[in-house]
C-alpha cells in the first residue's frame, strides 16, 4: 500500500509567499493552516510562511550563528522540509516546538556534512543571545561569562561531537530528549546516553580548566 502524501504546491510555500513585511501575522489558525496544508491547498502559502518563519529564523541562527553564508539556504531547505512532513505532526507536542526540530534536525545533518562542528559550537554559545547575564551584571563580568562561554564552545569540539550534540541541544538549547533523538536521527536511549556521557566529558574539561572553573563559579555565585 503506498503512503498518501499531500501535494506541494508547485512553487512551495516558501516561494509563494510574500516576505515584503516583516510584521506581518497569519490571518488563519494553526488548525486551518496545518488542515489546508495537508490538502495541499497552496493558498495557505502566506499564512504557513509568516507563522512558522521566525521559529525557523531563530532556530537556524541558535545552532548555526547569525554570520554562516548559508544560513538563509538552510531556512529555505528547511520551510520546504516542513511542508513535506507535515502529515507526520499530529499536534503532540506544540508547533513552535515541531518547528523547532524539524529545523534543528536540517540544521544537524547540514553541520555534520561540512564537518563544522569545532566552529559552530564555539559559535552557538559564544553568540547565543538567549544566555541570562544579570541586569547588574557590569562589563567586566559581561565579558567574562562570555569568554568562558566561548572556551566551554572549544571544549565541545574537543569532545566526541555526538556526546558534544547531544550536550548542546539539550542543556543549552533546552530540547527534549524526544527531539534530539530526532534530530540526531536516534533512538531516545542512544540520545539519553549521549547526553550522560557528554554531561560527564564537559564537566571533567571544565574541572580541569581552572580559569574556567572559578568564572563560572563567579558567575553562580
Amino acid at each position: 500500500m503506498v503512503a498518501f502524501r499531500p501535494r506541494i504546491p508547485a512553487l512551495s510555500v516558501v516561494e509563494g509567499a510574500s516576505s515584503s513585511d516583516a510584521q506581518r501575522r497569519p490571518s488563519r489558525s494553526d488548525d486551518e493552516i496545518l488542515s489546508a496544508l495537508r490538502r495541499g491547498d497552496t493558498r495557505v502559502a502566506d499564512d504557513f510562511y509568516w507563522r512558522v518563519k521566525p521559529v525557523v529564523d531563530r532556530t537556524v541562527r541558535r545552532l548555526l550563528g547569525r554570520l554562516d553564508r548559508d544560513g538563509e539556504d538552510l531556512v529555505q531547505i528547511a520551510l520546504v522540509e516542513l511542508i513535506e512532513s507535515v502529515t507526520g505532526y499530529r499536534g503532540d507536542c506544540p508547533l513552535d516546538a515541531w518547528v523547532s526540530a524539524v529545523s534543528a534536525h536540517v540544521v544537524y545533518k547540514h553541520i555534520r556534512r561540512r564537518r563544522l562542528e569545532r566552529s559552530i559550537f564555539a559559535a552557538a554559545l559564544e553568540d547565543d543571545e538567549e544566555i541570562a547575564i544579570g541586569p547588574r551584571s557590569s562589563t567586566v563580568e559581561t565579558a567574562s561569562l562570555r569568554e568562558a562561554l566561548r572556551q566551554i564552545g572549544v571544549h565541545l569540539g574537543a569532545m566526541s561531537s555526538d556526546r558534544a550534540w547531544a550536550f548542546l541541544l539539550h542543556d543549552v538549547c533546552g530540547y527534549s530528549l524526544d527531539e534530539v533523538a530526532h534530530i540526531c536521527g536516534v533512538s531516545v536511549v542512544a540520545a539519553q546516553s549521549r547526553l550522560v556521557r557528554g554531561r560527564r566529558d564537559i564537566h571533567d574539561k571544565i574541572a580541569a580548566d581552572p580559569r574556567l572553573a572559578a568564572i563560572l563559579d563567579r558567575g553562580g555565585s
